[in-house]
């Protein structure tokens, strides 16, 4: 059986991605956030601070049910766009699913940060139920966000973040782990990378997917439709404030997090100039 996991922060297009694959791709079983399976853990929440502090055997546990899960269902591919796998067991995941491929969604980091923050804020004002978890050192976290006791978040522990810029650390941080994943599992010949929006909304980009991936198509001509899981009454809007914020990051933050950004899939876009020191 193979597997197909995404490489990627929340608000890339993860939820489009799942459409998209559910209406064109056939013989596969295709899922965004598994909250509906019974059995199949979504590896948000506790999973995430157990990577982060280390604690292996517990993601590990929840990995064998995943496992278990997803063979129960017997596809021919199991594909899952949730963006928890380079939040909790991307380190993990290969002993558990050597066969897989994955998709790397990448979009704006501008963008991605204030879609985040402006989600955050939402949740917090509807007081969602369960959007906080408790760690093993008894703090509450974002469920679905890194837990902030990262390495990287360690430049900044004397500055007050805004909302904003902790989002667009997360984001470098998420890349990072990106092709990390690539590299030290071999992984870059078995990754089909997409620019979020862009490629998300063009035909010939999906039509390539499917065969990258090997999946049968259902149309002769990739339909376009998906959930885009906009946040209500909130756009994405940026401007100069972002951009500042942004660049104090950037100057703060050390170089060996920001090499990445000099090569592809990321040296080409025309936002990555906002990724380099002045």
């Amino acid at each position: 059986m193979r597997t197909v996991f995404t490489l990627a922060s929340g608000r890339s297009g993860t939820s489009f991605l799942c459409g998209l694959l559910q209406i064109n791709a056939r013989g596969c079983v295709v899922t965004h956030e598994p909250y509906l399976d019974w059995g199949n853990p979504t590896m948000f929440g506790l999973p995430i601070y157990d990577c982060t502090m280390g604690h292996r055997g517990s993601v590990e546990a929840l990995l064998d049910k995943k496992a278990g899960c997803i063979e129960r269902y017997k596809p021919r591919v199991y594909i899952e766009t949730s963006h928890a796998f380079l939040k909790s067991y991307w380190d993990l995941a290969p002993r558990w699913f050597p066969d897989m491929s994955v998709v790397h969604l990448v979009r704006n980091p501008l963008q991605v940060a204030r879609s985040e923050a402006n989600r955050e804020q939402l949740i917090e004002r509807w007081r969602l139920p369960f959007r906080h978890y408790r760690g093993r050192d008894g703090q509450k976290y974002f469920r679905w966000s890194l837990t902030g006791l990262e390495p990287i978040f360690g430049c900044f522990h004397s500055k007050n973040l805004t909302r904003f810029q902790w989002y667009l650390i997360q984001w470098i941080e998420i890349e990072n782990r990106a092709i990390q994943f690539l590299d030290r599992f071999g992984k870059r010949p078995r990754c089909f990378t997409l620019h979020s929006p862009m490629d998300l909304n063009h035909q010939g980009r999906i039509g390539e997917l499917l065969r990258f991936l090997g999946l049968e198509p259902q149309t002769t001509i990739p339909v376009i439709a998906g959930n885009r899981n906009r946040t209500p009454a909130r756009k994405t809007v940026v401007g100069s404030i972002e951009e500042k914020e942004c660049r104090e990051v950037i100057e703060g933050i050390p170089n060996q997090f920001l090499r990445i950004f000099q090569d592809s899939p990321y040296s080409s876009c025309e936002w990555v100039r906002h990724l380099r020191k002045e």
